[in-house]
């Protein structure tokens, strides 16, 4: 596999072979350099094509003899008539695997052409195109042919499977993924340590198979012998993750700041009387009035309702859809006032209450923050960001020639997403994986509740605007995830649009881009399975559109998945915060829990043990991690597409000020949103 260093360059000048040599005329002499990943590389010739179809002497590279990391090599190809634009390098070889970086040529008269690749030669033929990205309608006829012979080549590879009811497609490959978009030796190191590291680090192999309870609250402190969490957000949940401030506190810069909503109306199905709740109301206004001024908010979990509970070895879980009314009080903190734990109100659903004796209040609030942990798990972050990404990527690769600016433009934000995409299956939701252990929702369940979410999925709710909109929450209170969201998803659309318009002079590109609109299409009847296009578009009409879809496209997979993700350690790694797992049914009426009753109800000794190590390791950042804005495996080679890439990464740094300054005037900072901490793509 390759690596991304490039230090320690050593050169190797290869000269044609004695054939071509006698027969060519030495005063024509074409200078190529090979960048290659060092590893595996053995004889290889290299042709140069021109537009127009004519060929240089074919040379031979013979045993290039180096070891190690990246290496350049140089190769001369003489010729008795000068070529004109190179356009294609054609790289043939028997039976060998290495990885190609880029190429320069530099022709006899001064020209310099760039071919950028970032691929691994593994085929006897591979023919690499000059970096100028270009739509397939301004293609010569040649050219078109070559980049559709790509595309035909790469629909065998990278084929649609259904793996499993209610999920979208994925790749198809079973037993190995494409070396393209397989770990590279580096990032493979990274994934496996961390993985390894956990349980040493935290010591958890201690709880494996430990099925007893934990005996008070103190002693899930236990399972940090090893981990300082002095100074981190961490340390505050264990200080007051029971306290109604911290409770509502999650909703909006938690694991998952999605499921709140202002409340406009209260549904049948909640009915809480101002009678109830008015010794929480601070401002002398009415439930309505409250209501009606916007301080009401609202978290319900009904795509939970009537799905199987999971079961464990010999332990079984239970599982709800609560419902949770949260209040913007005075000091414009959003606290909860009263929960509901399932969809049907009656004598054996009450309504729990902050007043309510201290034990119940607390397993309410468990019990809602349980429902959120696995609706976090499965939906917010696998669907909508892992899941999700891997469609774009595998329509992606399917659709877009290698010359398409699209396809410049999305594949660093689709690094490694396929590769962590196949460990999760194995790893987290196989029927041996982690969620198998730690889940309350079954897996015939987690099928069903996919299907659901597919339903109303549509390419809307993948805009951050739209979503804030859509819930309502353009003005709720210190609501940090909205505030960094609207400014990266800014500076992400700007850019976008910048590159946008460089290819596309006219709408009417847009809509004779043969590619781009097979893309679209792709994702949309095969990836999400939207046959009509109802939620997900099958043709794009505008610039406008275009631009908003790839931002769509690079925001949730950068920014959406960096929220939802680099949190899970401060948030989840305090087990009593946000059970993974409830052992108990939740209480019928009030006044039966007591601290027995709730520590039989949370995740077992090892249980525990398992969402903390996970948790650990799947909040770690690679050691040479590319964060948004950073690519150097640089796939455009036109300036007026790098001038755009340095005013992105000038607005980037400027918002990551802004967020530093403003979490300097904060006890508890959201960082998960700056950009110096969002990686480019799905990769852990």
């Amino acid at each position: 596999m390759m690596t991304s260093k490039t230090e320690d360059h050593s050169l190797a000048v290869i000269q044609p072979t004695e054939t071509a040599a006698q027969n060519a005329d030495t005063n024509l002499i074409y200078n190529v350099l090979v960048l290659t990943g060092g590893v595996g590389v053995k004889d290889f010739s290299l042709t140069l094509l021109d537009s127009n179809n004519q060929s240089s002497v074919k040379t031979m590279v013979n045993k290039p003899l180096f070891g190690g990391f990246s290496k350049e090599i140089s190769v001369k190809i003489s010729g008795t008539k000068e070529l004109g634009d190179i356009v294609l390098v054609k790289l043939e070889q028997d039976n060998c695997q290495w990885f190609c970086m880029h190429i320069k040529v530099k022709t006899p008269s001064g020209k310099c052409f760039e071919f950028p690749c970032y691929s691994w030669i593994d085929k006897n033929e591979v023919i690499i195109r000059e970096g100028s990205a270009r739509l397939p309608q301004d293609d010569t006829e040649f050219l078109k042919r070559q980049r559709q012979e790509e595309l035909e080549s790469r629909k065998e590879i990278y084929r649609w499977i259904k793996k499993r009811p209610g999920f979208p497609q994925s790749i198809d490959a079973e037993q190995k993924l494409p070396l393209d978009v397989q770990f590279d030796e580096e990032k493979q190191s990274d994934f496996s340590r961390n993985f390894g590291e956990v349980f040493v680090k935290l010591d958890l192999g201690r709880y494996k198979d430990s099925f007893q309870s934990w005996k008070d609250f103190a002693d899930f402190e236990k399972i940090f012998t090893n981990y300082e969490t002095k100074n981190t957000l961490l340390e505050n949940v264990i200080q007051d993750w029971n306290t109604d401030y911290m409770f509502g506190y999650q909703f909006l810069n938690g694991c998952d700041p999605v499921m709140i909503r202002k409340c406009t109306k209260l549904p049948d199905k909640f009915p809480v009387t101002h009678e109830m709740v008015k010794g929480f109301l601070q401002r002398g206004l009415t439930l309505h009035d409250e209501i009606k001024k916007g301080n009401i908010y609202i978290a319900d979990y009904e795509i939970l309702e009537g799905l199987p509970a999971n079961k464990y070895k010999n332990t079984q879980y239970y599982l709800t859809a609560p419902i949770c009314l949260l209040y913007n009080n005075r000091l414009n903190q959003i606290v909860p006032i009263a929960i509901q734990l399932s969809q049907t109100p009656g004598e054996t659903s009450p309504i729990f209450l902050p007043n309510d004796n201290e034990y119940d209040w607390m397993l309410a609030k468990m019990w809602v923050n349980s429902s959120d942990f696995g609706v976090h798990q499965l939906v917010t972050h696998l669907l909508k960001t892992h899941l999700i990404s891997e469609v774009f990527e595998v329509a992606m690769y399917r659709q877009l020639s290698t010359p398409h600016p699209v396809y410049k433009l999305l594949i660093p934000h689709v690094r490694f997403t396929m590769a962590i995409n196949a460990e999760a299956r194995t790893r987290l939701i196989s029927d041996r994986g982690i969620i198998s252990k730690i889940s309350n929702i079954s897996g015939n369940g987690i099928d069903q509740l996919m299907e659901r979410v597919m339903k109303t999925l549509t390419l809307k709710s993948l805009c951050f605007p739209e979503t804030i909109k859509a819930r309502g929450m353009e003005k709720a209170p210190k609501y940090y995830y909205r505030d960094d969201g609207m400014m990266i998803w800014e500076v992400i659309n700007c850019f976008v649009a910048d590159v946008v318009e460089i290819y596309y002079d006219s709408n009417k590109k847009v809509r004779n881009d043969v590619e781009i609109q097979e893309f679209v299409k792709d994702v949309s009847l095969f990836g999400i399975q939207d046959s009509k296009g109802d939620r997900f578009p099958q043709f794009l009409n505008t610039r406008a559109e275009l631009t908003e879809y790839l931002t769509a496209v690079i925001f949730n997979a950068s920014a959406q998945h960096a929220a939802v993700n680099f949190g899970q350690f401060d948030w989840f790694g305090w087990i009593p915060n946000s059970p993974s797992t409830m052992r108990k049914p939740p209480p019928q009426q009030k006044g039966k829990a007591d601290l027995k009753y709730i520590m039989d109800s949370l995740p077992d000794l090892d249980s525990s043990s398992g969402v903390m190590g996970t948790a650990w390791a799947l909040t770690r950042f690679q050691k040479n991690e590319r964060y948004l804005g950073m690519y150097p495996d640089m796939h455009f080679t036109e300036q007026a597409v790098k001038e755009a890439i340095k005013k992105f990464r000038k607005k980037l740094d400027e918002v990551t000020d802004s967020i530093k300054r403003r979490n300097e005037e904060l006890t508890m900072g959201y960082y998960y949103l700056s950009p110096d901490k969002i990686p480019n793509s799905v990769a852990v």
